[in-house]
């Protein structure tokens, strides 16, 4: 015994980001399987058809918005530069527990989409986002300090996300039907990223 305390056993990277791509691409192809017309329905007209589709406009906007964040959260995860090929064994458990709150993200969207007006769905779906984008920030700390720098690059869309997950839990008291457009302003820093541009550019 040489007082010394065991070095934490490491997990190449490799193999964490194969597991982050297939749960990435299954979440996001079983998102689109909620999207479905009544069974039996059978529409006599193009009008019934149309009345159908309009009713989905709630799981649609689920849709949408969760497809979005999830390319958002993928790319982010992707874009990750200077982590070693290998990590440390917290850095992958926290990539699991992240990878948890990913493969929820398609019930949650169900959730949402199906009883939208009911403020607790919302709530279901708010918690879904926090609790995903609190574990991407607890990873992307842990990532600077594996690589032994600071890399903040989306921490202000995460914070916006968290932002508008709580806003949606306030308007699911008062207009609940709408709620969930609060997750609009996901886009605002991605426009402010391309005005910055542009003017750059100029």
């Amino acid at each position: 015994m040489n007082g010394h305390r065991p070095r934490e056993a490491t997990i190449p990277k490799a193999r964490l980001d194969a597991i982050t791509d297939g749960i990435f691409a299954f979440a996001m192809t079983l998102l689109v399987l909620d999207l479905r017309l009544p069974d039996g329905f059978n529409p006599a007209s193009g009008g019934e058809l149309v009345a159908a589709l309009r009713d989905l406009q709630g799981q649609y906007l689920a849709y949408i918005i969760s497809y979005y964040v999830l390319g958002l959260r993928w790319l982010a995860q992707v874009s990750e530069r200077g982590v070693p090929e290998m990590v440390s064994g917290s850095y992958a458990r926290w990539v699991l527990i992240y990878l948890f709150f990913i493969t929820s993200i398609p019930f949650s969207t169900m959730v949402v989409g199906r009883y939208e007006p009911l403020p607790a769905a919302t709530w279901v779906y708010a918690a879904n986002m926090i609790l995903s984008a609190l574990c991407s920030v607890r990873l992307a700390y842990l990532a600077d300090g594996e690589r032994d720098a600071a890399g903040h690059r989306d921490r202000p869309e995460l914070a916006t996300l968290i932002a508008s997950a709580l806003l949606s839990v306030v308007l699911s008291f008062i207009v609940p039907a709408h709620a969930m457009w609060a997750y609009l302003l996901n886009i605002w820093p991605y426009l402010a990223r391309f005005r910055r541009r542009r003017k750059a550019s100029a």
